[in-house]
């Protein structure tokens, strides 16, 4: 709902700068015929909602048949092209460089919510695998984000390979997901590497672009998780090549990146608003803004507002901004929204990385709660080879 067109001068979401109550200029429902990864991503939040929500039966199921109906619209062969292919209004901003990443993210979560073995058949088709380039072990594809889901669905398998060890026919993928899962890991760990670092302490999964933190915190989320897994299962590490891992090490990479953001850094500043004694007061958001005082701000009137040196008036508490630059300086500034723009896909990652570091750690995790509708997974043999013929 609602959009804008880069360069707009027509009333929009980026032309305008009001509170959401002020708007009224149309805010029109954008509909897409085709999007095999939007309709996957929202199978997977439906499906996994389905879980959190097991208790109340009624809506449980509601949401696996929402999960269930969006997952076969993913899935029709005759609709499968991104959904922001195209669309003006969303291409430029929230383009989709493919879709089997959430296939195999949709897949994983509803075969946990179902138990249909159709679901786990799917996410672990090698033809999954290899059309997502999860192969391809490039760095950018470690990263989570909203365009990426990758790494978070391989890790997702992983929890089913160690959890409950299901064996064949899913053994050969998910020791695939699990090898790749680990390089992941690695790949985030200053000795190798393999992203560049800020002096002070940052790692750079977006190559030094803008708004760094919501990667950041996706990737300590994921590395905690990991970390999670292996305590619970009483494993102490593993290796990198030939590099010998510990779990501790894993923790300490997810505790420093969440540090960075909450003060431990060269700004010395937390970039979490509300949070310590210093964050930043010039966030790019509109109501947090425009004062509360009772007036009416057209669409440009509140351009003001936007333009004003002085801090907001509104408090928006708990928002992570963009972050720091390459170089851990950052400008408090409204106008340059790259570093003090709040989304809900940082503070997505920031809440599950806390989570994760304060109340699940170790034995802590719950092991079975996820996999409830899952079946018992009896031992399953390879088929017999075929019979011996002579050679002719």
């Amino acid at each position: 709902v609602g959009g804008s067109l880069n360069g707009s001068r027509t009333p929009d979401d980026h032309y305008c700068w009001q509170r959401p109550e002020d708007m009224e200029y149309p805010r029109h429902a954008i509909s897409i015929d085709q999007g095999p990864d939007l309709a996957g991503e929202m199978a997977a939040a439906l499906a996994s909602a389905s879980i959190v929500f097991q208790d109340d039966v009624s809506y449980s199921k509601k949401l696996i048949k929402g999960a269930e109906t969006v997952f076969n619209f993913a899935r029709d062969g005759g609709k499968r092209k991104p959904y922001s292919r195209g669309e003006p209004y969303i291409e430029p901003f929230y383009n989709s460089s493919g879709y089997y990443d959430e296939y195999m993210w949709g897949a994983a979560w509803l075969y946990y919510a179902t138990g249909n073995s159709t679901y786990i058949s799917l996410a672990t088709n090698p033809s999954i695998f290899k059309n997502s380039k999860a192969y391809f072990l490039t760095p950018d594809l470690s990263v989570l984000s909203w365009n990426n889901k990758l790494p978070a669905a391989m890790l997702l398998l992983t929890r089913f390979r160690m959890f409950l060890n299901p064996g064949y026919p899913y053994e050969d993928m998910l020791k695939m997901y699990h090898n790749v899962t680990s390089l992941t890991m690695c790949s985030y760990l200053h000795k190798f590497n393999v992203f560049n670092w800020t002096r002070g302490g940052l790692i750079q999964l977006n190559h030094g672009q803008p708004q760094s933190l919501q990667y950041v915190a996706n990737a300590a989320f994921l590395a905690s998780l990991y970390a999670d897994y292996m305590e619970v299962m009483g494993v102490p590490g593993w290796y990198c090549g030939s590099t010998y891992i510990s779990v501790s090490a894993l923790k300490a990479f997810a505790t420093s990146q969440i540090d960075y953001i909450l003060g431990k850094n060269p700004m010395k500043m937390s970039y979490i608003v509300g949070f310590g004694n210093k964050f930043p007061r010039h966030v790019h958001h509109r109501g947090a803004s425009t004062p509360n005082d009772h007036k009416h701000y057209s669409c440009t009137g509140g351009w003001k507002w936007r333009d004003s040196p002085n801090p907001n008036p509104n408090t928006i508490t708990g928002a992570m901004v963009g972050g720091p630059d390459r170089f851990d300086q950052f400008h408090d500034s409204r106008k340059n929204y790259n570093f003090t723009e709040p989304t809900l896909a940082g503070n997505a990652g920031l809440v599950a990385a806390l989570i994760s570091l304060t109340s699940t750690t170790g034995s802590g995790i719950d092991k079975n709660t996820i996999f409830s509708a899952i079946p018992p997974l009896g031992p399953q043999n390879p088929p017999p080879p075929p019979p011996w013929k002579p050679i002719k």
